[in-house]
């Protein structure tokens, strides 16, 4: 079943196309890496899809809801962890989890906060301040906020920014565990190829605005049977559309 839908999906910047008849479906229970340069239109498909901007042309619909018409059932359904995500510092990192999940509408908010927590193997620090933590922790706890009130679909701006190895690791496996264990839909905007390889089951290619490439991992594994690596696929997707173009 489609968890995403995308049609002719356009929006511009004054003058500046971000985004040019995007056309696109993920299914239910992917792990869709969304790649492409910076300023692509990564970051701008994403903000339209969770209704933090609305487009120029086109329509989305996220877990059947249209993120215009119906954004609040779009809100209701999704997480979203964007690339620096903000909270009050002064503040412990259980009361700023408890304040984005009254804002999610979640009820038993004590007992949600600390399941969360169990999950991403992280009790303990709940009433330290969040002023205090590394880049580490706190994207640990940006997913718990983005979590908590049990989305269908979550959506990861360039989750692995700033992190260390060890860092981008353990995202890795939190990842895969929440599309496994909670059966989470999950569209996840990077350039680190080599966690696309590692993490995804589906990849969409985005340049200039323009998806040049979607398939899945395994189809697109197939299909460049010479390419060493999915760097060198990707590089050979991006040659052949500047040609055509």
């Amino acid at each position: 079943m489609p968890v995403i839908k995308i049609n002719g999906l356009g929006h511009r910047y004054g003058n500046q196309a971000a985004l040019n008849n995007l056309n696109l479906i993920v299914l239910e229970g992917e792990i869709f890496g969304f790649l492409g340069h910076n300023g692509a239109g990564k970051t701008t498909t994403i903000n339209i899809l969770t209704t933090l901007l609305t487009q120029t042309s086109g329509t989305a619909e996220v877990a059947g809801f249209n993120t215009i018409s119906q954004s609040r059932q779009v809100r209701q359904n999704i997480g979203y962890l964007p690339e620096n995500v903000m909270f009050y510092d002064n503040l412990t990192a259980f009361e700023n989890l408890a304040f984005f999940a009254k804002l999610s509408g979640v009820t038993d908010i004590e007992e949600k906060i600390f399941e969360v927590l169990d999950f991403l193997d992280f009790r303990g620090i709940e009433n330290k301040k969040m002023g205090e933590f590394s880049k580490g922790m706190r994207q640990r706890i940006g997913i718990a906020q983005a979590i908590i009130h049990k989305p269908k679909v979550l959506f990861l701006d360039e989750p692995t920014s700033g992190l260390d190895p060890m860092g981008i690791k353990n995202l890795r496996e939190i990842i895969i565990r929440l599309n496994k264990e909670k059966n989470m839909t999950i569209f996840m905007n990077t350039h680190l190829l080599s966690e696309v390889a590692l993490t995804c089951t589906s990849i969409g290619v985005l340049s200039r605005g323009h998806l040049i490439y979607n398939d899945t991992l395994e189809n697109t594994l197939k299909k460049f049977p010479s390419e060493a690596s999915l760097e060198d696929i990707y590089e050979h997707v991006e040659k052949t559309a500047k040609k055509i173009k």
